[in-house]
């Protein structure tokens, strides 16, 4: 007995030393989230619950929940948005989700942005209107000081609409989930808010006073020529996009404190003495008030807040703001004006919001993007920064936030318009979600669920973006296992913190300065940084395997010293990079300064920056701006310049890659070979997340910017891991990899050796074999009718078929066939299915093994599931694309919805009533289309791995 202990202690002792690969728990918030349309919130109990059970088994972790437009033939169940019904509804909601482990979002509106009927033409959104006259010595003016406001209507179907027929304000009128308006400006005369006098000396006059109710003005212009600039509020009009029924009305002055708290009280009034604890975030989508004609531009108390901000009165300097003075005065003074924009929305629109929902319990996440302001401080001012779109760099900014200021979570907006309605497959989704991932999103939401009736017809209620992600979309059978390969890969990138080596100054200052069409700027990604160096060596570093993170002026203030590194939010970088900056505030190069003389390394692409922004205390800024350039005391060897600062330094050079070598900046040298990768740091080693973006699958050696000697290798889709070979290359470690085009996999390091099996590594022992001679076709499921069973020996997509009922098929198939066991004797088989239209469910002899959604269809099989012979099942499931099509050719009506009565994406696509139609489709290709084949093959020893042979690598 002593022996077995003995024995026992010393196997638990090695499994301590040597612990084997171990997959992080799966959170609900590892699960990948989904937008939750409620169309007209025309929900009921039973419809919820039974969506509820749908979403949990197939694998999501929680719902946001944002009303929207309705759906026609459904007025009769349509809930008002925050009415007595709607709150009782979300109580319900919450209840169920409890019960299903499923979390909730809420949107804090419908639609977006911000706004609703209860929003008074005084919290509206605003525009200022500029009038200008010209008087010389002695003259008064005859015309008025008047500024007549033109009507317009803009509703999203286009459909004309007379504004002489709407009462005023626009919340007033009735039925308007039919008119889906989009902007609203009716005629009137707007208020005075200034008028200047100036004359050609530069002096100036309030003579705002001296103008009557009726707009005369009793003044004479004194000597000189004079020219008045009057400005007057107006209402910029912007409606609440794709409101629900009880949400339709103005947007929000998001410039005004009260505006806002006007706002949010109407949620605090609808949501008094109810439970409402499970929410666990409020969202915000993107700004957006500015799509429409014209800009939200003013705030009533802009002229007081500007010289509480500034420091100097922006009523003596309108010709700068309107860019009349000299060049150098209009940019500082428009810079400013904008600046003083950026922080108002910070100030008084994202901060204050935040804390109201702090006050119930909650977080917020929030997309900054699209705002006229530095969308970076708004990210750090919330809980969970979100983005979307299709563009890394445009992650960076929502991503970079959450590192720089150590947040955990980056969400995303995933998989928006992937491509034309129906046609996106899961394999297609997959290779999105991963470019997520690289970008630094961690926090997955699809976009998006349809709440929809259980028995509504097919396909049930739709939202215009088009991806459609719910029950009646086919693909949900196999939605599961895209699911749980987005949760695994969650997994590990909500653990441990982020691991980027460079911090990038983000030049909003060079920005703000440059004129523009219009008074503001707007930041979306890198839109409008075009042709500068920020954007272009942000780009060379992401294609060169360099690690980096954004940050902002204020975000810089947070950034101490850690040695020669540095520290944000907790977080350790090498190094700081300014990418020829042009405008630096005095605060931001003092704090590098000082970063400097505590031993940081400071880079500077091409020049330094050359001066500060704006026009406040300009003369006083310029000096000590100049000062402290003028204690850099550069030297040049080898074309880079190095200025020495304390205990740290400036380096410059014009060649990035010399730059970043002599900061000694690791590089990630796999891009070379189309993978990318995304690292995090953990307790004694790192994760990689690595994917193959590439055109051809990878079977090599790949090198890793770390030192460690293990290296444990997870396999997300299909949930296999084990140790991996590892060899040292120049100082680095170089591991040994194969991934297909499209897939994916997670690395781990760690200081001692994993006594877990060795991953499996293989190469071909033998010719491809075909598979089935004759295969057997049923079709299980989908519609509008299931199609005869029938057989074939040539597979190809089953529209090509004979037979009723194929070309407009949507659904599953089964293909069953027979097939002998291969000859020899090898370790395991690789089953190809090929081309695959567009998930495959794979079962070997009764036994499920596998679910495939792309873009790889390759799974190996055990030698020892197979027999002399063997029966393999194939269950084919296709898209929407064909039943849709047919429909759409035999004028079936399924496009039932207001306000945006289903947009194409693409103009080839838009019928002659403007909406999407597939009339002119031919059918998707669906099924198996081409050869199914099983391979021997073989597993690498570490012999083979040092000298592989390409003739027995799998192509």
């Amino acid at each position: 007995m002593k022996k077995l202990f003995f024995i026992a202690c010393l196997l638990f002792a090695i499994i301590e030393a040597y612990p084997q690969a171990k997959w992080p728990v799966i959170t609900q918030t590892a699960k990948p989230w989904t937008r939750w349309w409620w169309e007209g919130s025309a929900v009921n109990k039973t419809d919820l619950q039974w969506s509820m059970q749908q979403y949990q088994q197939a694998g999501l972790g929680g719902l946001e929940i944002t009303p929207i437009y309705g759906v026609r033939g459904a007025e009769q169940q349509f809930i008002p948005f925050l009415s007595t019904q709607w709150v009782s509804m979300l109580e319900y909601t919450l209840q169920q989700a409890k019960s299903f482990n499923l979390g909730i979002d809420l949107a804090t509106g419908t639609g977006w942005p911000f706004g609703g009927p209860w929003v008074t033409p005084t919290d509206a959104c605003k525009n200022v209107n500029l009038k200008t006259w010209t008087l010389k010595e002695g003259e008064q003016l005859t015309e008025k000081i008047t500024f007549t406001q033109q009507p317009m209507v803009r509703t999203v179907s286009g459909k004309p609409v007379d504004i002489k027929t709407l009462s005023y304000p626009v919340a007033t009128n009735k039925n308007l989930q039919e008119y889906a308006f989009d902007q609203v400006r009716y005629e009137k005369q707007l208020p005075l808010s200034l008028l200047m006098a100036y004359d050609e000396k530069g002096n100036s006059q309030d003579i705002t006073a001296k103008v009557g109710t009726d707009g005369t003005l009793n003044w004479i212009a004194p000597s000189g020529n004079w020219t008045l600039y009057a400005l007057f509020q107006g209402w910029h009009g912007k409606m609440v996009e794709r409101a629900a029924p009880g949400g339709e009305g103005d947007v929000i002055d998001h410039f005004s404190l009260p505006a806002l708290q006007h706002y949010l009280q109407y949620f605090d009034k609808a949501f008094a003495g109810k439970n409402l604890k499970g929410i666990r975030s409020f969202f915000n989508d993107s700004y957006e008030v500015d799509d429409a004609r014209g800009q939200a531009n003013w705030t009533p108390d802009m002229l007081q807040v500007f010289q509480q901000r500034r420091g100097y009165d922006l009523r003596k300097e309108l010709p700068a703001l309107y860019g009349k003075d000299t060049k150098e005065k209009n940019t500082r003074v428009l810079s400013d004006y904008r600046q003083t924009i950026s922080e108002l929305l910070l100030e008084k629109f994202t901060t204050p919001w935040h804390s109201w929902a702090k006050a119930k319990g909650s977080l917020v996440r929030n997309q900054s993007h699209g705002s006229p302001a530095n969308i970076l401080d708004l990210y750090g001012a919330i809980d969970i920064p979100e983005t979307e779109g299709t563009d890394i760099l445009r992650f960076k900014f929502a991503t970079s936030t959450t590192h720089v200021l150590g947040k955990p979570l980056a969400s995303a907006e995933a998989a928006t318009w992937l491509n034309e309605h129906f046609q996106s497959s899961l394999g297609d989704v997959k290779v999105a979600l991963d470019k997520y991932f690289i970008g630094g999103v961690n926090h997955i939401f699809y976009h998006g669920t349809n709440y929809t009736p259980k028995n509504d017809p097919w396909p049930g209620w739709l939202f215009y973006a088009a991806v459609h992600f719910h029950p009646n979309n086919p693909f949900w059978k196999d939605f599961p296992t895209l699911n749980q390969y987005v949760a695994r890969c969650q997994s590990f990138l909500q653990a441990g913190k982020p691991d980027n080596d460079v911090l990038m100054y983000f030049p909003i200052y060079d920005r703000f300065a440059e004129p523009g069409r219009d008074l503001l700027h707007h930041f979306d990604g890198m839109e409008g940084f075009d042709n500068t160096d920020f954007k272009s060596s942000a780009s060379w570093m992401l294609e060169h395997g360099y690690a980096f993170d954004l940050f902002s002026d204020k975000q810089l203030q947070l950034v101490s010293n850690k040695g020669a590194g540095l520290l944000s939010g907790g977080n350790a970088y090498q190094t700081i990079l300014l990418a020829e900056t042009k405008y630096l505030p005095l605060e931001t190069l003092q704090k590098l300064v000082t970063l400097a003389q505590n031993g940081a390394t400071i880079l500077v692409h091409k020049s330094l920056p050359g001066d500060v922004p704006g026009y406040s205390d300009l003369v006083n800024r310029q000096a000590a701006f100049k000062q402290l350039l003028a204690r850099l005391s550069f030297s040049t060897a080898n074309d880079v310049q190095q200025a020495l600062v304390g205990k740290g330094r400036f380096v410059m050079a014009d060649d990035m890659q010399q730059l970043l070598s002599a900061a000694k900046v690791p590089q990630e040298t796999m891009a070379v070979q189309g993978l990318q990768c995304i690292r995090r740091a953990i307790p004694a080693g790192k994760y990689y997340f690595i994917t193959n973006t590439g055109n051809q699958r990878v079977d090599a050696w790949v090198n890793l910017a770390t030192t460690a000697e293990h290296i444990t290798v997870f396999d997300p889709m299909t949930g296999k891991a084990g140790k991996t070979m590892v060899r040292k290359e120049g100082g680095q470690t170089a591991v040994y990899l194969q991934l297909n085009q499209g897939e994916s996999c997670v690395l781990q390091s760690t200081p001692t050796a994993d006594a877990s099996s060795p991953y499996n590594y293989y190469a071909v022992a033998g010719n491809p074999v075909k598979i089935g001679g004759t295969w057997k076709i049923s079709f299980l499921s989908g519609g509008p009718a299931l199609p005869a069973a029938t057989t074939t020996t040539q597979l190809t997509s089953w529209t090509t078929w004979a037979g009723d009922g194929l070309k407009e098929f949507s659904g599953t198939a089964s293909y069953t066939t027979s097939f002998a066991k291969p000859a020899g004797k090898v370790q395991d088989f690789l089953l190809d299915l090929g081309n695959v239209q567009e998930t495959a469910e794979v079962f070997l002899n009764g036994k499920r093994v596998t679910t495939l959604i792309g873009p790889v269809f390759q799974v190996v099989l055990p030698a020892g599931s197979l027999k002399d012979n063997n029966q393999l099942e194939i269950k084919v499931t296709n898209g929407m694309a064909n039943r849709i099509a047919d429909m759409d050719k035999k004028g079936v009506h399924w496009k039932k919805f207001y306000n945006t009565n289903f947009p194409s994406r693409l103009p080839a696509n838009r019928g002659a009533d403007g909406l999407f139609t597939a009339v002119n489709w031919t059918p998707k290709p669906a099924g198996l289309t081409s050869e199914v084949t099983i391979t021997p093959i073989v597993y690498m020893d570490k012999v083979r791995i040092k000298q592989p042979d390409p003739s027995r690598v799998i192509q």
